[in-house]
């Protein structure tokens, strides 16, 4: 159980795909002008990487590994998050007609986002079991998540903000993602391993 919260809390703080591995850029700048859409996004992200996550660690070990086809990890992969996502898609049209719209092309692009096809390669690499691949793949849409809606937030205060001219829209959006990931790289100094007594 301990591991499961060190795992966790990495995925979140320490090891954010966003704002310390810098996976996942495209949609954290493009769809965090409003925190509704942001948390669309990182809702749709959590479930596509946690779900992703467990079938990939599937695939890779029942069917990959058995007939000797590891050289199709990659491919295999994005086969399986492109379902998902067209899943993910789907269901948000059929229930949030407003959302679907809000999020428009980067909905699709979740197909595309290394985030998601970065943390199916890492619980390989990592040797994980299922309950621990799981985790990583909840800890890491959290973290996606948590960074995104944090941005999103800032980003609607910016706007009431007087900002030079020179820096207002896409300049400012980067210095501000850059001050984040700083702050988060913070993080970087926690033992969780001791904190949970590992």
């Amino acid at each position: 159980m301990r591991d499961l919260l060190v795992i966790f809390f990495a995925g979140v703080l320490l090891n954010n795909f966003i704002l310390s591995r810098f996976l996942g850029i495209c949609p954290f700048i493009g769809v965090s002008k409003r925190i509704e859409t942001a948390t669309g996004m990182g809702m749709a992200v959590i479930f596509v990487m946690a779900v992703a996550s467990v079938i990939t660690w599937a695939v890779q070990y029942y069917i990959l590994v058995p007939l000797h086809l590891g050289y199709l990890q990659t491919i295999a992969f994005i086969l399986v998050i492109a379902a998902l996502v067209q899943l993910v898609e789907m269901v948000i049209l059929k229930v949030s007609p407003t959302l679907y719209q809000a999020l428009g092309i980067y909905l699709p692009l979740i197909t595309t986002n290394c985030a998601v096809l970065g943390v199916a390669i890492i619980n390989i690499r990592e040797n994980y079991d299922i309950i621990q691949t799981a985790v990583n793949g909840i800890a890491g849409a959290a973290g996606f998540t948590l960074a995104i809606v944090l941005f999103a937030g800032i980003r609607e205060r910016l706007d009431f903000a007087p900002i030079p001219e020179a820096l207002k829209g896409f300049p400012l959006a980067l210095i501000t993602a850059g001050l984040m990931s700083i702050a988060f790289l913070g993080f970087t100094g926690f033992k969780l391993a001791a904190l949970f007594g590992l």
